[in-house]
């Protein structure tokens, strides 16, 4: 009997240590497995690599452990023509998970065709992937998905290093430098794609990377951007958001007959060129605007934004969006999403200011989470007991200093080769899809870049690849981008007189 309680004790022992061992971040570490997928029709075989590799601070040791997942098509013999994308969500605080299950990536969570949860919950093929022609790593920030700082760092020390605009770009471009050097991907075309924060990521980063790393990038794609610190204080962010609005309403059959009828693509130029030409200037003259003007500026947004010319007045033309999420459906008893206006949501009352919660957040956090921690388990084999963070401790972040927009620009300038794709969804109220071209707009007041840049707009929101028909353009959209942004044999990166000038008259980005 002895012995047999001794055996228990020692066997509970082992299990305790293995759970210990297992909660104990891991700074670098590797599990390989071999897969295929139909993409287009064709099999394609890969690998995947899901682990963690460090991050090192100025005198060689490991401070974090990053957690990503590496796809590589396997039949590829020669890498060096062979694209590889490196890409990022956003936050700060969000893990890769987003892009990585439900966009670019083999495998895809159970959704319906227009995004809304399903189970029981599990993944399948994805048949619009990447993966084809190029292949992808996704990275997890420090805590995000499982990656994790050592735990000797003190909390001031973690801060400083990993929690701020600046600080993020600058271990996560070291990070990017160990991995393509530890992948033997110093001769592929690299590519960099960000969505919503991660766009302030990887604009900051393509200038990282090229002047503290001599990594020279082909493209950079934009999901959902963000403001890149590009500044809109005032009536330029009051104005921007009316053709979102318009947008939204449109989905929602809130408009008159004479627009409701046009296509949305038809009808949303025109309350374009009216926030340019007419709202920005009337919230300029703020109270010196005449009164009888005023209400015809109130009318004419009321007719785009399916409000009320009353709640438009009592705003002074100054529309809250959190107002409008609230206000546009209230009659009906309805909230719409922030993330994307196509989801609706219920409230305690019909009164007040802004939603109770986000109905499209709460929606893919219920699909998301499950699958995420089914297939990192079950299908890549990676065993752990610690967390997967949806969203992680980052705050509070140090948002200063913010000139990623223009690091962008300076990349582009000083690199011929690197060409730039927005992606946005019409009915993305965080990260609104107007606000992403005059983003375009403001970056290049030359227009010299123009014809290395690109707009795409989508039926959706901010994640515009949950719906079927837009996953399948958006990551088509991506394989013309990097096809296109390929140079010939023997091109030389290097300007010309003759293209300057006629890339100094090119068309604006629509």
């Amino acid at each position: 009997m002895k012995k047999i309680c001794t055996l228990f004790m020692v066997v509970c022992l082992a299990v305790l240590a293995a759970s210990a061992q297992s909660l104990t971040p891991k700074t670098d570490s590797t599990v390989t497995t071999k897969h295929t997928v139909t993409i287009n029709g064709k099999r394609v075989p890969y690998t995947a690599t899901a682990g963690t590799q460090p991050v090192w601070d100025e005198e060689g040791k490991a401070i974090a452990g990053l957690f990503y997942t590496y796809y590589e098509r396997s039949d590829v013999k020669d890498r060096s023509s062979r694209p590889l994308v490196i890409s990022f969500n956003g936050g700060p605080g969000s893990a890769s998970v987003w892009m990585h299950i439900a966009y670019t990536g083999p495998r895809l969570l159970n959704i319906d065709e227009e995004g809304y949860p399903l189970q029981p919950y599990g993944i399948k093929e994805n048949p619009h992937s990447i993966l084809d022609v190029a292949d992808i790593v996704y990275v997890n920030p420090v805590n995000t998905g499982l990656s994790r700082a050592v735990s000797t760092l003190s909390k001031e020390d973690v801060q400083k290093k990993f929690f701020g605009i600046n600080a993020d770009i600058k271990y996560l471009a070291g990070w990017i430098n160990t991995f393509v050097g530890r992948k033997g991907r110093w001769d592929s075309p690299k590519y960099l794609i960000g969505e919503s924060y991660g766009t302030t990521r990887v604009s900051g980063l393509a200038l990282e990377l090229q002047n503290a790393h001599w990594m020279y990038l082909n493209g950079v794609i934009l999901v959902s951007p963000t403001e890149l610190g590009i500044k809109r204080d005032g009536p330029v962010g009051a104005a921007n958001m009316l053709p979102y609005y318009a947008a939204t309403a449109w989905f929602h059959k809130a408009l008159s007959p004479d627009l409701q009828q046009q296509d949305l693509t038809a009808m949303l130029p025109e309350v374009e060129e009216f926030t340019i030409n007419e709202l920005i200037p009337a919230i300029t003259k703020g109270g010196s605007l005449d009164a009888q003007k005023k209400k015809q500026i109130a009318a004419r947004m009321a007719h785009y934004a399916g409000l009320s010319e009353e709640v438009i007045l009592q705003h002074n033309l100054n529309v809250p969006a959190p107002f409008f999420w609230k206000e546009l459906l209230r009659k009906e008893g309805f909230t719409v999403g922030r993330l994307d206006s196509r989801y609706i949501g219920i409230d305690k009352q019909d009164a007040g200011l802004r939603p109770d919660y986000a109905a499209e957040l709460t929606s893919w956090l219920h699909s998301f989470t499950p699958a995420i921690n089914l297939y990192i388990k079950d299908h890549l084999k990676y065993k752990t007991d610690i967390k997967y963070n949806m969203f992680g401790p980052v705050r509070p972040w140090d948002n200063s200093d913010d000139n990623t927009g223009d690091n962008l620009r300076q990349a582009m300038a000083q690199n011929p080769n690197l060409h730039l794709m927005v992606q946005s969804g019409y009915y993305d109220g965080a990260c609104d899809y107007f606000n992403a071209k005059y983003n375009m707009w403001q970056m290049d007041p030359s227009g010299r870049l123009q014809d290395r840049m690109r707009f795409k707009g989508y039926r959706s929101g901010h994640m515009m690849y949950l719906r079927s028909e837009d996953l399948a353009t958006s990551n088509q959209d991506i394989r013309e981008f990097i096809k296109d942004s390929l140079p010939k044999p023997g091109q030389p990166a290097k300007y010309t007189r003759e293209r300057s000038r006629t890339t100094a008259t090119s068309q604006v980005v629509k």
